[in-house]
């Protein structure tokens, strides 16, 4: 690494130390902003990313579909020419059922709070790293653009979508980095199409000592879902056999369990089924007038996602209901190069910073990485470990949480560096391209 680089990446590692407290409580204060999604208003986190970048004096504005559902988005230019980096996070985070999260407490090590995993701690990494690189820009070439969007927890309607059908050639960039928790041990490539659905049944109801008078739109349901559970739940996919190969790999394999759960190097390659709701019935004796389940199911890429929904449309009407598909959080799986420019920037970062390795993995859950990745933009994950995300004790290493922002700042001092300033980045795939 040349002299000035490396003095430069010093300098930018002095200074997130040296700010080591005031990181820490703005973490706390962004974790204890209610920006629940649904129902999805994210105006006080935006405004407290708008005053994090009023401070720094660093350009931005708001775009939005729907005023409860703003978008920061804001671009600075290096003094060289260069390649175009886009960092992207959001300010939308799960719901509760433990108050306590909202209190964005510390205990032994940890940081408390709703979306300390998913994903405000890599969100305010990308909002720190744009900051303070922009203090840096005489030494870069190139551009940095910050992408901090709503709705991604329900898809991105009113989010990245959005920004992509309006703005498309301001946010494209040459790269994508994202800070979505999948923890710092591995390169996440990969991740799985997604077919949420509803599946609905009614009926005229009636006495449950008469089930001759009516069907019974429970019994409907619970048949039509073990079937699909049946055909699908942990059916191996048909993955490309480039893929397949790093997936089966023992070092992949490894890095997924250490990351994401004991377990998830074999879920990786297998298709998922999940009931997230069932409602029906008032009472026992009586059988109901209406049952509806919701479900989602992740397909590997390589499998036919149309061919599944499909065949479930054909059983939903076999067993007297009816199919409903979220079409705004159903989508195509996608990938980026796990030996690509970015991935070799954030894997010889992860080394340099914490002395350990990161092999490539699949996500088992979806980002809005997926956008810049249809489109042939290479797209990367750089954030903390994902196993408590959306849990009742969802949290953050306070060590892990410095940890992000540095490789965030590192990744994109490395990225803009005016010695690779000729590198061409050459985009993968087709824009829009269902890779399923």
């Amino acid at each position: 690494m040349p002299e000035a680089q490396a003095n430069l990446k010093a300098e930018l590692a002095g200074l997130i130390d040296g700010n080591r407290q005031e990181i820490i409580e703005l973490l706390r204060r962004f974790l204890r902003i209610r920006s629940v999604n649904p129902p999805g208003d994210t105006r006080e986190a935006a405004d407290f990313v708008r005053a994090i970048l009023d401070r720094f004096g660093v350009p931005h504005r708001t775009v939005a579909l729907d005023q409860t559902m703003p978008n920061i988005v804001g671009r600075w230019d290096a003094a060289g020419a260069g390649r175009h980096l886009v960092l992207n996070g959001h300010l939308d985070v799960f719901p509760v059922t433990n108050e306590a999260l909202w209190s964005a407490e510390i205990r032994d090590g940890k940081i408390y709070g709703r979306g300390a995993s998913d994903m405000k701690t890599g969100t305010l990494a990308s909002v720190l790293a744009y900051c303070y690189l922009h203090q840096k820009r005489q030494r870069l070439a190139g551009a940095l653009t910050l992408t901090v969007v709503s709705d991604e927890q329900s898809g991105g309607r009113f989010g990245t979508r959005y920004l992509f059908e309006q703005i498309p050639e301001e946010i494209s960039g040459d790269c994508c980095l994202n800070g979505e928790p999948g923890g710092l041990g591995n390169i996440r490539f990969t991740e799985k199409a997604t077919l949420r659905f509803s599946l609905a049944s009614r009926s005229e109801g009636g006495h449950g000592g008469y089930p001759h008078r009516a069907p019974n739109p429970i019994e409907r349901i619970c048949k039509l879902t073990a079937r699909i559970y049946a055909l699908y739940h942990l059916r191996l996919a048909e993955l490309p056999a480039e893929i397949d190969a790093i997936l089966t790999s023992k070092a992949s394999i490894a890095a997924a369990d250490a990351n994401l759960g004991v377990g998830a190097g074999d879920i990786a390659r297998r298709i998922t089924v999940n009931i997230g709701i069932i409602k029906g019935g008032q009472k026992a004796t009586q059988i109901p007038t209406d049952c509806v389940a919701h479900l989602d199911i992740r397909i590997p890429i390589g499998s036919d996602r149309d061919a599944i929904r499909a065949e479930i449309a054909r059983l939903a009407t076999d067993h007297g209901c009816q199919m409903l598909v979220n079409e705004d959080h159903s989508y195509p799986a996608s990938m980026t190069d796990p030996y690509g420019e970015m991935a070799g920037i954030l894997r010889a970062n992860i080394r340099g910073l914490l002395g350990s390795e990161a092999p490539p993995v699949a996500s088992l859950g979806g980002t809005d990485t997926r956008y810049w990745r249809w489109r042939g933009i290479p797209a990367v994950i750089c954030g903390p470990s994902p196993i408590s995300m959306g849990t009742d004790d969802e949290h953050v290493l306070v060590e892990e949480a410095i940890a992000v922002v540095k490789l965030h700042a590192l990744c994109a001092a490395d990225y803009l560096d005016p010695a690779r300033s000729g590198i061409h980045t050459s985009r993968e795939g087709q824009p829009h391209r269902d890779v399923t």
